[in-house]
C-alpha cells in the first residue's frame, strides 16, 4: 500500500484552525482536559473529540487517566507534540505582525535576556539568518500530485471563545491543500498562472478561485491590473518560517515515509534547510525551554506558561 505524503499529512493535521487552538492552549494555558478546550474554543463536542483523536492517532497528544480518577482522562503533549512549538511561534509571529487580532495574543519572552517579541529564522547547518531570498525551494513535480490529492475535512467550526486568537487569516494560506500548494509554489518563485496550473494539474476555475482568495487575503498580489502573474506580498513572504518548520516537522513526524519531493535549500551553505530560531535581543539560538509566553492585558486572568511545561 502506498504511504501518504508526509507533507500532505502534516498540512491535513496542523493546517486547521481548531487544531492550532488546541495546541496553543496546551502550551500557553496548560490545557489538558476536554472541558478546558471546550470552554476556550466553543467547538461542538463531536468536532473537538475528532480533533483530539486525530492528534492522539498522530502521536502529538497522549490520552492518559487523570491523577486520582481512574475513569477520567486528560491529554498531554508528547515529545512529537512538543516539537510543534517552533511552528506555533512562527504562526504567532505572523499573526502578531499581520493581523488585527494580535492584541489577543500572549507575548513571547526569552527567559534569559528578557527580550520580548519574535525571534529570527536561522539555518542550523551554518548558523546564519535566512529569509526567502536566501533559499531555493526544490520541487519534484510528481510530489505535488500526492500533496494535493485526497479529501480534506471541513474546517467550519464554531468561533473560538472570547479571548482566543481565531487563526482565520493564516488559514487562507495553510488551511487547505490547494491553497498551501499555491502559497508554497509562490515561495518557490512561481508567478505565472500557466506555471501554477502546470505544476498542480489544476483546473483553471479551481486555480482562479484559490488565487483570488489569496489575493483577497493580502498574501498574493497581481503583478499588474488584469495580468496573469502573481507575486507574494510582504505579508505572504512573512509566512516563510511557518512553511519551513512545517516541512521540518513533517520529516520528524514521518521518518519512514518516502521522500516528499519538496525541500528548501539554503543557498549560502548548500544544505537542505534545518530551521531554527534565534533571539533578536542576545542572538542566542533558542530551545523550547528557553522561552515562555506571557499573557497580555487583553486576556486577563490567565496564567503564564512555558512551552517546556505544557
Amino acid at each position: 500500500m502506498t504511504q501518504a505524503n508526509s507533507v500532505a499529512a502534516t498540512f491535513d493535521l496542523l493546517g486547521d484552525r481548531l487544531t492550532l487552538s488546541i495546541l496553543r492552549q496546551a502550551f500557553v494555558d496548560r490545557a489538558r482536559r476536554f472541558s478546558q478546550w471546550s470552554d476556550r474554543t466553543a467547538a461542538p463536542p463531536a468536532v473537538l473529540t475528532a480533533r483530539l483523536a486525530a492528534l492522539v492517532d498522530a502521536g502529538v497528544l497522549v490520552r492518559a487517566p487523570r491523577a486520582g480518577s481512574a475513569d477520567r482522562y486528560e491529554y498531554r503533549l508528547t515529545e512529537l507534540g512538543l516539537g510543534t512549538w517552533e511552528i506555533l511561534v512562527c504562526v504567532w509571529a505572523w499573526q502578531r505582525e499581520w493581523t488585527p487580532e494580535w492584541t489577543l495574543l500572549p507575548e513571547l519572552v526569552h527567559t534569559e535576556c528578557g527580550h520580548r517579541g519574535p525571534p529570527v529564522l536561522l539555518c542550523r547547518s551554518c548558523g546564519r539568518t535566512v529569509t526567502t531570498h536566501d533559499t531555493d525551494v526544490e520541487l519534484d513535480p510528481d510530489a505535488l500530485w500526492h500533496l494535493t490529492s485526497g479529501r480534506r475535512r471541513s474546517m467550519r467550526v464554531a468561533d473560538p471563545a472570547r479571548g482566543d486568537a481565531r487563526f482565520d487569516e493564516i488559514m487562507e494560506a495553510i488551511g487547505d491543500r490547494w491553497s498551501a500548494a499555491v502559497t508554497g509554489l509562490a515561495l518557490a518563485g512561481v508567478r505565472r498562472f500557466s506555471d501554477f496550473r502546470a505544476a498542480l494539474n489544476l483546473s483553471p476555475t479551481t486555480l482562479t478561485e484559490r488565487l483570488t482568495r489569496l489575493v483577497e487575503a493580502g498574501i498574493l498580489q497581481r503583478a499588474e491590473a488584469g495580468g496573469r502573474e502573481y507575486r507574494l506580498t510582504h505579508r505572504g513572504r512573512a509566512l516563510f518560517g511557518v512553511f519551513a518548520f512545517l516541512l521540518a516537522w513533517s520529516e520528524h513526524a514521518h521518518p519512514e515515509a518516502p521522500e516528499p519531493g519538496l525541500r528548501i535549500r539554503h543557498k549560502e551553505c548548500g544544505a537542505v534547510l534545518l530551521p531554527g530560531l534565534r533571539c533578536r535581543g542576545c542572538e542566542v539560538v533558542l530551545g523550547r525551554r528557553d522561552v515562555r509566553f506571557e499573557q497580555g492585558p487583553a486576556s486577563p486572568g490567565q496564567s503564564a506558561a512555558t512551552p517546556s511545561e505544557p
